[in-house]
């Protein structure tokens, strides 16, 4: 806890002190914390397990299990790409490959310059539409490898207008 700075440190005792007379707090708490910072590093699971007498081993298992919570930052843009079964039949495997290859980074890293995070994710249940790609939400149905290099410099040049 003696990395967290105190505007920090105030702000995730305001977040638990919300959840105080709930019975299960746990998932509000960290959801809000991610929502917040874009990630729970481990001096913040410890904070939370002080506030709310929950053992860290157990906040770090909810951490660890739910994929859209992240133990490091996130860039800036988070490309999510979905292989599950329809998808990766459809070349979803091949997608990853080629933003991976573009960006430098393989999936579960974060480029950087911190404008990208590449993700594999299970299944997004767009399998209607696969293979699937998100990027903060949205979605790009039926992708194409040949579409992933337009797709990153449309994002590195709304970057460089910014």
């Amino acid at each position: 806890m003696a990395h967290l700075q105190e505007a920090a440190v105030k702000k995730i005792t305001e977040i638990c002190d919300r959840y105080a007379n709930d019975k299960t707090p746990l998932m509000m708490i960290l959801s809000d914390i991610q929502k917040e910072y874009g990630y729970i590093p481990l001096e913040v699971q410890e904070l939370v397990s002080v506030k709310t007498g929950i053992s860290v081993a157990e906040i770090y298992g909810v951490v660890t299990f739910y994929s859209f919570f992240s133990l490091t930052p996130k860039g800036k843009y988070v490309i999510g790409v979905c292989l599950g079964t329809a998808c990766y039949v459809k070349g979803a495997q091949q997608i990853v490959d080629k933003f991976s290859e573009i960006i430098g980074i393989k999936a579960g890293e974060t480029s950087a310059d911190g404008l990208f995070t590449l993700d594999a994710l299970r299944c997004i249940g767009a399998c209607g539409i696969a293979p699937a790609v998100t990027i903060n939400g949205k979605v790009y149905p039926k992708l194409t490898v040949d579409a992933v290099p337009k797709i990153v410099e449309e994002y590195k040049a709304m970057e460089a207008q910014q």
